[in-house]
């Protein structure tokens, strides 16, 4: 079986905006299939070329072709689509501002009872961090079930707990069936709207729970979740993420352990959409329970989103009662043919989630939360305009969510405007490119829409399709070997300018001098190997500068030379 990992594969659900759009610029000719063998990478490298013709297009109701001059055709670059941008925001919270007489009014008529609710607040927090530290005083063996008098302890804390959930508005909490026996299911998923629910299953349920390492240095709250023997993880570390299902795998194996419980969407959402999940809960291989959770409610919005933990609190000490609903759904079966991966456990949960919900599944992950936090952070306009739905993205480019942020300070470097396009010239000066025939050639193979401006998404969707070639890493490697002319791992300025005359012809000194500064990453007045080559993986879009003299260039002992390179 394929190996998982707790961020990867992702789920693929059906689209949040069914019809779509979808943009597709297709070459005249099929590209070489790219799974050849390394003695003919050159010879695939000198036959996808040239063939390009006129542009056209062909327009009916449900997709927008465009063909053009492709400069990445070297690669064996083939069509790509990019889907329509989506309406859906799944962290917008529905009430950011204070607005209404009814609110403002009750806001001040509550103020006495906020007061109160803090008090109890901040005396249920302090007994229950003193009963916590008094359960975990002296207990060093912490691989192994805690023993049963220090959760017993542990009781004083859960029902401070419920006292909280009472200060923030919680005065009942309606809930529908009932937690299913911990021997049949050990492992529950719940989708995330608030820190709430922690607080409720905490009381409620006692259970493990998987939880980013940064809560550890949490203040009171750190010593709290470790009395549930948390699973830290580090979501961007491979051996994290591999360490991280070993402890699920054993804990849910182990009916000594309490059960496990994962929000498997990964962070909060406003509730109104399912997003995709990673796969720690389904590898285990042992039963599901999925539980969901509403906040109803007409005047105040309790999903986080991007509003600050201070401000939500606050509303939610000034209003007279919040709703809350907790459902516990039937237990999903893991699948019977081992043949079916994770993936497919996590598609049936995910369903059965969505449809007691009544939303739609889509493809946004934590990926898209760190993108329009980087938007809003630089003071975009519309920062959510830049989600991308990185599920998607992960899925079919295997593009990380941190690459996605990394390209989007490179495009909002390019100054958007309000809309959220990039102009040509914009985007020539960050690529510290000049107008010419290739450079109109590069920002066409982007602008899908052929209106002069480009989207982040149309943006990521194009470097993110360059970066996939399989010929692209070699196509790096062959373009140093052409600037490395003395054979001492390094370029020179005038070897790179001898290289991109060719490309571009009338390149002046000022051009050369700033494309030479971007591939000089250490800024040591040379460029080696390691500079080359992360240049290229940061701007990959400048790779069909390199393409003129490898289409050229005839390697008398081309199949030796590109085994040495690979």
């Amino acid at each position: 079986m394929e190996e998982h990992d707790l961020t990867s594969p992702l789920l693929s659900p059906r689209s949040s905006d069914q019809p779509q759009t979808v943009l597709t610029i297709r070459d005249d000719e099929d590209s070489e299939s790219s799974n050849q063998s390394t003695s003919n990478q050159q010879s695939s490298l000198q036959a996808n070329t040239h063939h390009r013709s006129h542009n056209h297009s062909r327009v009916n109701n449900e997709r927008v072709t465009v063909s053009s001059p492709n400069p990445y055709d070297f690669l064996g670059s083939g069509e790509y689509s990019v889907p329509a941008p989506t309406t859906v925001d799944p962290f917008r919270n529905g009430t950011p501002f204070i607005s209404g007489v009814y609110e403002v009014i009750k806001i001040i008529l509550c103020l006495p009872i906020a007061l109160a609710r803090l008090v109890l607040f901040g005396a249920c927090l302090a007994v229950g961090y003193v009963a916590t530290r008094i359960a975990l005083e002296g207990w060093k063996d912490k691989q192994n079930p805690m023993p049963k008098w220090r959760s017993r302890i542990m009781w004083v804390t859960r029902l401070c707990a419920r006292f909280i959930l009472f200060s923030f508005g919680y005065q009942w909490i309606r809930r529908k069936g009932k937690p299913a026996p911990r021997e049949i299911a050990p492992i529950v998923v719940s989708n995330h709207v608030s820190y709430i629910e922690p607080i409720f299953y905490f009381y409620e349920l006692f259970p493990t729970i998987v939880a980013s390492e940064s809560h550890d240095a949490m203040p009171f709250v750190g010593t709290i979740i470790r009395a549930m023997q948390v699973i830290y993880v580090n979501r961007f570390s491979p051996a994290s993420r591999k360490n991280a299902v070993h402890e699920i795998k054993r804990r849910a194996a182990c009916d000594k352990f309490p059960r496990v419980l994962l929000f498997p969407e990964g962070t909060t959402t406003n509730g109104k959409v399912l997003m995709s999940f990673q796969l720690g809960a389904f590898i285990p291989g042992h039963p599901v329970q999925p539980i969901i959770v509403r906040y109803p409610h007409v005047h105040f919005d309790q999903s986080w989103g991007l509003i600050s933990l201070a401000k939500l609190m606050f509303r939610m000490f000034t209003q007279f009662h919040n709703f809350m609903e907790v459902e516990y759904l039937p237990v999903v079966m893991p699948p019977d043919n081992k043949i079916q991966s994770p993936v497919h456990f996590a598609e049936r949960t995910g369903q059965a989630m969505a449809s007691a919900l009544n939303v739609v599944q889509t493809s946004h992950s934590y990926g898209d939360l760190m993108l329009l936090m980087k938007a809003a952070e630089l003071q975009q306009e519309r920062p959510w305009s830049y989600m991308v739905e990185m599920a998607r993205i992960e899925s079919l480019f295997h593009l990380s969510s941190l690459e996605a942020v990394d390209f989007l300070d490179k495009f909002l470097s390019m100054n958007p405007d309000t809309s959220g396009c990039v102009k040509l010239h914009d985007f020539l000066r960050v690529l510290r490119l000049k107008a010419c025939k290739l450079s109109e050639e590069i920002f066409g193979f982007l602008d899908v829409e052929k209106n002069g401006s480009i989207t982040f998404k149309q943006f990521l969707f194009g470097v993110a399709h360059v970066l996939k070639q399989p010929l692209f890493t070699q196509a790096c490697e062959l373009a140093f070997a052409e600037c490395d002319g003395r054979g001492d791992d390094y370029c020179m300025k005038e070897e790179l300018a001898d290289i991109l005359q060719q490309a571009i012809p009338d390149l002046n000194e000022d051009e050369v001098n700033g494309l030479f500064d971007l591939f000089d990453t250490d800024n040591d007045g040379r460029i080696s190997r390691d500079d080359f080559v992360s240049c290229l993986r940061k701007n990959p879009l400048l790779i069909a500068l390199f393409s003129p003299r490898l289409l050229q260039k005839d390697f008398p002992n081309g199949d030796r030379m590109l085994e040495e390179i690979v």
